[in-house]
């Protein structure tokens, strides 16, 4: 029983002094971690394609740099290296990879250009940041490096055809940087929201359960890493029974999606 309360990573409690990188920090729940960890202390590095956003958000205010990039080309991952490892002194104490694409999308409606559009921001993206960081990180010996996927990605859902997976990707992709990182003294986590009010799930006609802001996202995130999580899903409210329902048989498991969502 006591390697289930095991803190899976060193716990990040005291950001005082260290140094994040937060891509995809324009808006939603990246931005509001990118000002909730500046609000402890902490030096925040903040990317994403909106410059005037990011600008907007760190303009006059110490101890935030704006580095706008296009996560889906490698190029312009790679000229943010230098002002990334110049502000972070070598390596960030933490790599977040908040950039993300939703569009509903039904198999009856299959738009290959959106699958391929939503692979290169959610999955294509976190592997350039990947080909850039890792390489400090593991210089550096030290550093916590997590992804955002979404309880989207446990199983296939209503309107997720080109989000989901590429989301399951992302938990798959997590797992295997931990069991590689971890023995190294690196940290890994993947952070698995339910419905959070974003730009994103504006687009959505359906009414959202447990829906609650990013500033909430934020802290629950926040409060993870301070626990040393390697999974955070939240609010648990929510999410608790969405990762339950992995758990059912398949026939289970569609006649209850079916049933909630009457689709």
């Amino acid at each position: 029983m006591a390697l289930l309360h095991t803190k899976l990573n060193p716990p990040i409690s005291q950001w005082q002094g260290k140094c994040a990188w937060i891509v995809g920090a324009s808006s939603g729940i990246g931005k509001a971690t990118a000002q909730a960890l500046h609000a402890q202390g902490a030096r925040v590095i903040i990317s994403a394609r909106d410059a005037d956003a990011l600008h907007t958000l760190a303009d006059g205010r110490d101890g935030f740099l704006a580095v706008p990039l296009d996560v889906t080309q490698l190029d312009s991952m790679v000229a943010a290296k230098t002002m990334v490892q110049a502000y972070a002194d070598k390596a960030p104490d933490l790599v977040l990879y908040c950039a993300g694409r939703y569009q509903p999308q039904r198999a009856t409606h299959f738009d290959l250009l959106e699958m391929q559009r939503h692979l290169d921001v959610n999955y294509v993206g976190a592997l350039h940041l990947l080909d850039t960081v890792l390489p400090m990180l593991l210089a550096a010996g030290r550093g916590h490096l997590a992804l955002v996927g979404s309880v989207a990605g446990y199983r296939g859902l209503p309107m997720s055809l080109a989000y989901g997976p590429t989301k399951a990707a992302l938990n798959n992709l997590a797992e295997n940087l931990y069991l590689d990182l971890h023995p190294l003294g690196l940290g890994v986590s993947i952070i698995n929201p339910g419905f959070v009010d974003t730009p994103l799930t504006a687009q959505n006609s359906f009414k959202m359960p447990a829906l609650i802001t990013p500033e909430e996202a934020a802290q629950h995130i926040l409060h993870g890493w301070k626990q040393g999580q390697f999974e955070m899903n939240f609010p648990r409210r929510f999410t608790g029974w969405v990762k339950l329902m992995r758990c059912l048989p398949d026939s289970w498991y569609f006649w209850a999606v079916r049933r909630v969502t009457g689709m």
